[in-house]
């Protein structure tokens, strides 16, 4: 096996030597592809296919790769690859030229040219260019992966995400497709009369969410600072200042592990809207998924593997003691200390910390037993204080908050809050949370007087909500993981 490998990477090697010796050749005659500045390009490819009718006879010119060709003596046929597709070009030496078709058949598979031309369609009924002119615009010095098995190799394809988008048209498909998820969702937002901003990524307080920062060094202000881990916090201060209606799309960063759902740096769209609740933002949710399915893939229904999920029917809304209930056969309502919920945990085999409360608990039931069945569009509300440090309790039972996290093919999709706006209640969290990470929770948050003395300032009842944009790409394009949505997903370094 290891030899079969030296031959080949020998052969790739001898394609690589001779790839530049053609280089150095056109260098050498004035004819070097890296001067060249601009390429006046009139149309696309499907713009000539689709429209063939109206652009029969026309002079186009096309710019793109070369992902094929076909020498046959005083005539060819090379099939170029732009944005959108690919098309066609016969090109023939009475028609550009001895010297200009001589190049041409020197070109190779992933070189970049430009091709001048009419349109027509051949016999066999395919719409091709008949060239006039043919422009060399870029050497290719690397060999593209054999057309036939294309590129497979996982590994590689997230770490050479630019061969994999010239050799795998879904790819390309999915990332345009992510462009157009989150434009939808501007569109969206914009029609409700939000607000688009920006906020800081490097901060003094990582805070908003229960995860592990990445810590970083500023050598001007000798400081230590943190990379953001959500957007919550500066976007309430925005509310605070008037701001009704806000929204930011931007990457954060958690130092934490990877699987098919987990990045350490993600985009996450976190939006606030004053005077509404959690209920508002499931009107909202329901709303803006409806929107984007239907403006992206023009249909209410998504595929996702196994699982369709039907957007037009109203989402479910489930408390999440009644999911327990309903998925589990455990009644937390009878529960009343966190003595007993411990006890009813060893009953079940659920492992617990020594630090966990009754609320902790009841959210790892929920995720032993609820989850996995949450296929359907589902809301899950009224989580326990314990696990929900920035959110507003419910008047009538203070154990529990105001707060919802949004379900579909099993996964979580967003979490929303009717956010604290109470400085003292909210002072009375954070210590609590300064005080589980005294016990070595990582993952708990600070105080930030900043923003406790923005809320002394007054923030109006808000709604507030965090959608993770990957996820909710991946059920758009039917993405099995989310280094497959992401261009260039973290990966291990290789070994030196």
């Amino acid at each position: 096996m290891s030899e079969q490998k030296n031959v080949q990477e020998q052969d790739i090697n001898q394609l690589i030597k001779v790839r530049h010796e053609k280089l150095s050749e056109l260098q050498s005659t004035g004819k070097n592809p890296f001067e060249i500045t601009k390429y006046d390009v009139s149309n696309h490819s499907t713009d000539i296919i689709n429209n063939f009718e109206s652009m029969e006879g026309k002079t186009v010119s096309v710019a793109g790769r070369i992902m094929s060709k076909r020498v046959m003596g005083k005539a060819s046929f090379c099939n170029i690859q732009d944005l959108p597709g690919n098309i066609q070009s016969y090109v023939a030496r009475d028609n550009i030229g001895e010297e200009s078709y001589k190049d041409f058949k020197k070109y190779d598979i992933g070189d970049i040219i430009g091709i001048k031309g009419e349109v027509f369609k051949t016999k066999t009924g395919e719409v091709s260019i008949h060239a006039t002119e043919v422009t060399l615009l870029s050497k290719s010095l690397q060999i593209l992966p054999e057309k036939f098995h294309g590129l497979k190799d996982t590994d590689i394809r997230y770490r050479q995400r630019y061969v994999d988008l010239i050799m795998n048209k879904e790819v390309k498909e999915s990332f345009v497709k992510r462009s157009q998820v989150i434009h939808a969702i501007r569109s969206y937002l914009d029609e409700q009369n939000f607000i688009e901003v920006e906020t800081p990524m490097l901060v003094q307080n990582a805070g908003g969410a229960a995860a592990r920062p990445f810590d970083t060094h500023f050598n001007a202000l000798d400081e230590d600072l943190h990379l953001r881990i959500s957007l919550e916090l500066y976007l309430k201060r925005l509310i605070v200042g008037g701001l009704e209606r806000v929204y930011e799309i931007g990457r954060v960063f958690r130092n934490e592990g990877l699987d098919t759902r987990h990045n350490p740096e993600f985009t996450l769209m976190e939006l606030y809207q004053a005077y509404t609740d959690y209920h508002g933002m499931m009107d909202l949710t329901e709303n803006l998924y409806r929107y984007v399915a239907q403006k992206v893939n023009g249909s209410l229904i998504l595929t996702y593997g196994e699982h369709q999920m039907d957007l037009s029917k109203p989402f479910e809304r489930l408390t999440m003691i009644d999911a327990v209930k309903k998925y589990g056969n455990v009644d937390f309502t009878e529960i009343k200390t966190t003595e007993e919920a411990k006890e009813l945990a060893k009953k079940h085999n659920i492992e617990f910390e020594e630090r966990h409360k009754k609320g902790d608990i009841l959210n790892l039931f929920f995720e032993r037993y609820v989850e996995e069945h949450l296929i359907q569009p589902t809301f899950i509300m009224d989580h326990p204080i314990e696990i929900s440090p920035l959110t507003k309790k419910k008047p009538e039972n203070p154990e529990y908050v105001e707060r919802f996290e949004f379900f579909m093919n099993g996964w979580e999709m967003a979490n929303a809050y009717s956010e604290l706006n109470d400085p003292i209640d909210q002072r009375e969290r954070f210590e609590a949370q300064e005080e589980l990470k005294a016990q070595g929770d990582d993952e708990a948050n600070s105080i930030d007087e900043d923003f406790l003395n923005a809320l002394n300032v007054g923030m109006p009842p808000t709604g507030g909500i965090g959608y993770g944009i990957d996820r909710m790409v991946m059920m758009m394009t039917n993405s099995p993981a989310i280094r497959d949505v992401l261009l260039f997903p973290t990966m291990k370094s290789f070994d030196k």
